[in-house]
Order: C-alpha cells, then sequence, then structure tokens
C-alpha cells in the first residue's frame, strides 16, 4: 500500500486559496477515481474537488472552514502499490502555483480598496469567508485580535466570528493606540462606511433567514457597483422575426448533429460581439484615473441558480468562437452553473455581460453593471405582436416577434451616444438577421 497525497488543484490565474466547505467522505470511507471529496469556496464560486485515484482516505488535514493554498495537500489517501509520494509529486509538477501579474492583482484588489472600510495588516490568518463578515460587520483589526479562535492554531473560524457578532454588545471596547485615533480620524468618508445598519422589527410569525455565503457576496457586489458605476439605461425594441424563423428552421438538424440545443443566447451573443467590435470603447473597464481597453473580448453570461442565487459564467474570446461553438460554450456553462461544476477560472475575466430576463417572462430590465465592466444588455421576451411594416406598396400591419433590449452602462466613460449606438447595433444586426446563415 502506498500514501497518496490529494493537493488542492490550481483553480485559474489570481485564484491562490480556497476555504473548504464540507467533506463529502470521512476519515476511513474508500472512494473512487473522479469521486467529488470536498466542496471548496473561492470569493467567485463554489466547487468540487475531485480525486484523480482510488484508495481510502486516512487522514483529513483540513477541516471545515479551514484555508488551503494551492497545491497544498488537503487529504491523505491509502492507495494499491509503491512509490510513497511519487503520484502526488507528479500532480505538483501538472499544476504549478503561479503568482498572478501585476494587472491581476489590481484587478483582485480593487473592489476591497473601494469598498473596505476595515483593512487587515496581514498580522491575522483570515479565510475569505471570516475576512468577508469582518469587513461586512466593519470589525476592526484590533476587534478580531480579541476573538480567541477555536480552528487550527488558534485560527478564528466562521462560528468563533458569528458567536463574536450576535454578542458584540456585550463585548469591552477595545482601546484604540494613539496612531490608530489618529488614522481612524473622522471623515465625510468613514462617517457613511460606520453608519450602522437600520434595525428592522419583525412581526409574530415573520421567519429569519440568514444569508447563505453566495447570497452575501451577491449583495456586496451589487452594492459596490452601484456605489462605483453612475447608471445610464437606454432602451430599444427589435423585430426578431427573422431570428425565429432561423432558429425554428435549425433547431433539430444541430440537435441532431451536435447532441445540443440551440437556443437564442449564442444569436445574441453573436450581435453583441459584431457591435463590440464596431465600439471597442464598451469592452474597456476603469482603473483609477487610467482605461484599459480589453484585447479580449470575454462575455459574462448572467445565470440563475435553483437555489435562487445568481452567477455569471464567462465564454473566453467570444469573438473567435461561430454560432455552433458558442452555443456549446453557452450549454457547457449553464449546465455546470446549475449543478455546481464550475471551476473560478470559468467566472473570472469577463470584459462585457448579457442578462436574459425574457428567460422569467419578463419584458425588460435595467441589471447592475458589474464591476470592473462598463456594460450589461439586458434581453426581453420575444413577444408576437402587431407592427406596422414598410413595403414598396405602402405601410401594412403584420404580426411580428418583437424583443426589447436595454443597455446599462458606466457614465464615467460612457456617454449616452456610445452606449445608445452600440446597442442600436445590436439591433440592426439581429434585425436583418440572414436566413442564410450556417450553423
Amino acid at each position: 500500500m502506498a500514501e497518496y497525497k490529494l493537493l488542492l488543484p490550481s483553480m485559474g490565474e489570481g485564484v491562490m486559496e480556497a476555504t473548504v466547505i464540507t467533506w463529502l467522505f470521512n476519515e476511513g470511507d474508500q472512494v473512487k477515481e473522479d469521486d467529488s471529496v470536498v466542496e471548496i469556496a473561492t470569493d467567485k464560486v463554489d466547487s468540487d474537488v475531485p480525486t484523480p485515484v482510488s484508495g481510502k482516505i486516512v487522514k483529513i488535514l483540513k477541516q471545515k472552514d479551514e484555508v488551503a493554498k494551492v497545491g497544498e495537500a488537503i487529504a491523505i489517501l491509502e492507495i494499491e502499490g509503491e512509490g510513497g509520494n511519487t503520484a502526488s509529486e507528479e500532480v505538483k509538477t501538472e499544476t504549478p502555483v503561479t503568482a498572478p501579474d501585476a494587472e491581476t492583482l489590481k484587478t483582485i484588489e480593487q473592489p476591497l480598496q473601494v469598498a473596505a472600510s476595515t483593512e487587515f495588516s496581514g498580522d491575522l490568518y483570515l479565510s475569505p469567508l471570516v475576512k468577508s463578515i469582518a469587513q461586512q460587520e466593519n470589525i476592526s483589526e484590533s476587534e478580531l485580535k480579541t476573538i480567541k479562535g477555536s480552528g487550527l492554531e488558534g485560527r478564528i473560524t466562521k462560528e468563533d466570528i458569528l458567536g463574536y457578532v450576535a454578542n458584540r454588545g456585550n463585548q469591552p471596547a477595545p482601546q484604540a493606540t494613539p496612531a490608530q485615533q489618529t488614522a481612524s480620524a473622522p471623515t465625510p468618508k468613514a462617517a457613511v462606511s460606520s453608519t450602522p445598519a437600520t434595525t428592522i422589527s419583525t412581526s409574530a410569525g415573520d421567519e429569519i433567514i440568514p444569508m447563505d455565503r453566495m447570497r452575501k457576496i451577491i449583495a456586496e457586489n451589487m452594492v459596490k457597483a452601484k456605489q462605483i458605476a453612475p447608471h445610464v439605461t437606454s432602451f430599444i425594441e427589435t423585430d426578431v422575426t427573422n431570428v425565429v424563423k432561423w432558429r425554428a428552421k435549425n433547431k433539430d438538424l444541430f440537435e441532431k448533429r451536435e447532441g445540443e440545443k440551440l437556443t437564442f443566447m449564442p444569436i445574441f451573443v453573436k450581435a453583441i460581439v459584431k457591435a463590440i467590435q464596431d465600439f471597442p470603447m464598451i469592452n474597456v473597464s476603469i482603473n483609477g484615473d487610467n482605461i484599459i481597453k480589453k484585447k479580449n473580448i470575454n462575455i459574462g453570461m448572467a445565470t440563475a441558480l435553483p437555489d435562487g442565487n445568481l452567477i455569471v459564467p464567462v465564454i473566453k474570446n467570444a469573438d473567435q468562437l461561430s454560432l455552433s461553438g458558442l452555443a456549446k460554450a453557452i450549454n457547457d456553462l449553464a449546465y455546470r452553473a446549475r449543478n455546481k461544476k464550475l471551476r473560478p477560472e470559468d467566472t473570472q475575466g469577463a470584459t462585457y455581460t448579457i442578462s436574459n430576463v425574457g428567460s422569467f417572462g419578463n419584458l425588460m430590465g435595467t441589471p447592475i453593471i458589474p464591476q470592473p465592466q462598463v456594460a450589461i444588455m439586458a434581453i426581453g421576451a420575444i413577444v408576437k405582436k402587431p407592427a406596422v411594416l414598410e413595403t414598396k406598396d405602402g405601410d401594412v400591419i403584420a404580426i411580428r416577434q418583437l424583443m426589447f433590449m436595454s443597455h446599462s452602462y458606466d457614465h464615467r466613460v460612457v456617454d449616452g451616444s456610445l452606449g445608445g449606438m452600440m446597442l442600436k447595433h445590436v439591433h440592426d444586426y439581429l434585425e436583418n438577421w440572414d436566413l442564410n446563415t450556417e450553423i
């Protein structure tokens, strides 16, 4: 028998650690190759870690709420054969740990720099989950140092900090040092960030539902996005009769040939990509006083999860994919999102986002721009309506397939002319869709 170290695998550029949510097996359990053995969480996505070998779990090295670095052992398995840690050494070679470049670090750190009234020096070892709770509750580093951690080597766990929050009113206030008093001198920004949350009264029969981890992250990100970007929204109604006819003609053939469903989404993404190529200043982000014009066109696709939460997987290099390639990529991401099989890198790097509010029967919506992007488009439901058509013989009224689209953009860098013209180009591409387009 040999000992095999199960390592935390590489999870994409810029993701260097993850928090253990729960183990799906216990010590002493037998696991088979490709079994998901543990659920982990990063700041972007929850995912499972499969084992590349079959064997028995003899030791779990990272318990619930503990943090593991990429390439670090999280469990020890007993496997058939000899050779000690040879297998784990091979895995290390296959999944090198690379430090993020300067631009990636800026992207990772920027949201915290914008919203964080609570920053930590690094003297305390905090998991992403604990750090998020501390920032949300405005718990200072001096307060954190008063919490007795019950985790490994005295680390603060989720239960520790939640217990502290619940009894915070009974805790003695920490004494600030002169340096801390100077640093925390009141400013307008500090006054806003330290304003206590409004107390909400409850009545008999009300149910209090604690937010889960993902809902807290969504809430925090949405507030930041609205605080950072001044939103402006333009609307347009589009005749997509040709799109509907083309899909009806090709969907059965495509499914028979590819084994994939042909939805409207790849058509919408194709039109948006073409419009971005016409107006590349939509495909940008802001870093301080600098505008970063993105080379790649990576389309985020807002996806509702069965538990009611939202996640945005990313179609990488969408401009390089055919309609067939877009359909396959979209179906794959949507399936893995709904089955919690997304990897952290699947949700990173979006430069523009689309939200299909029509899938819920909504005519239109005004979604919030994900940071650090500067625009997002919402696609409404396709509805049959009477419409006026211009013909060579005069105007006629006909039944057409109509759809509203809305384009929300960051008015710091996208003016109404740019935001409106980009939306109009998407409209034109869809309205003039060629019925002979090949798939």
